[in-house]
């Protein structure tokens, strides 16, 4: 067994002895397992952000696929690593959405979570940065007039290229969530690739900010059992929504009002809003939509308090 497969087996007993949660790991031993600074966007492919988007008023479409062989994989048939790709069903009149039969237990039982408390007009808005358009310092203007905080997950390249941006986003109190190096479908991915996609992102994060991250949000929206039971052996809790829309593509520009009311449409208490930062609809409408949230009667919330709600 090599250096750095022994590194990581020694974290993983670690953390299966403490007990898993969000946050509770130590890489001090650890190398940039995951090779970030040899990443580039060129290696990203971003053509498809979430597998299993719907439109309103759609089916869920989490439980269709067939079980993935993940290369070097030491599961041992413990959790099975059927692909499944994260999908709800929008509801009218403010409800909360339905999600995939099974999907809400089986995420609980590994920490992991897709809403907040439905019992209080409380919301949370996630950003997704795969890579950088033009729109994340508005965006941030726009949290900070508004007193508001978010989670922003990010990429390797990201970090690489953007440190500025990044730093800005913890100097200003948001979190900053991991969404992978390289944005692979984790279910396709063996432990031990997996495992470096994940702690090699944190690894150079931890290094220049001084925190680790805690929070993962599954690349496209895809995962498995295995993926969550191992990725929650690493500390992390993995964050799905409750609401996201196509704003990933940037080939439908649609106006400030277009996102405002998709939004607005879709409120719900205990609702984690996903956001794409390369969107132009969304850095143009998220002061509009700070102040819509608040005018119709939510909070804008901390996202550690529905890990605290779910446990």
């Amino acid at each position: 067994m090599n250096l750095k497969r022994l590194l990581i087996l020694n974290l993983v007993i670690a953390l299966m002895i403490s007990g898993a949660g969000c946050g509770r790991k130590d890489f001090s031993a650890l190398s940039d397992l995951g090779g970030l600074y040899q990443s580039s966007m060129k290696d990203v492919d971003f053509s498809l952000e979430i597998t299993g988007m719907l439109s309103e008023g759609g089916t869920g479409a989490a439980l269709e696929e067939d079980t993935i062989q993940a290369a070097g994989s030491m599961n041992g048939g413990q959790s099975s690593n059927k692909l499944l790709r994260w999908g709800i069903s929008r509801k009218h009149n403010n409800q909360p959405p339905d999600a995939d039969p099974g999907a809400p237990e089986l995420l609980s039982k590994y920490n992991a979570f897709y809403i907040g408390d439905t019992s209080k007009k409380e919301v949370y808005l996630t950003f997704d940065e795969g890579y950088e358009n033009g729109y994340t310092p508005k965006i941030l203007d726009a949290l900070r007039d508004n007193n508001a905080k978010a989670v922003f997950f990010i990429t390797g390249p990201y970090l690489k290229e953007h440190q500025d941006l990044v730093r800005r986003m913890v100097e200003e109190g948001h979190e900053v969530g991991n969404h992978t190096i390289h944005h692979p479908s984790l279910p396709s991915l063996g432990d031990a690739e997996l495992e470096e996609e994940i702690l090699g992102l944190d690894r150079v994060f931890s290094e220049k900010f001084g925190k680790h991250m805690k929070y993962l949000r599954p690349p496209k929206g895809e995962y498995s059992e295995r993926t969550l039971a191992l990725t929650q052996k690493l500390g992390y809790c993995n964050v799905f929504w409750s609401f996201a829309y196509d704003d990933w593509n940037r080939e439908k520009i649609r106006g400030a009002q277009f996102a405002y009311d998709i939004v607005m449409r879709n409120l719900h208490n205990g609702a984690i809003l996903l956001l794409h930062a390369v969107s132009k609809d969304n850095a143009d409408a998220l002061d509009m939509i700070i102040k819509g949230i608040r005018e119709k009667g939510y909070n804008i919330g901390d996202i550690d308090n529905i890990k605290f709600h779910n446990q």
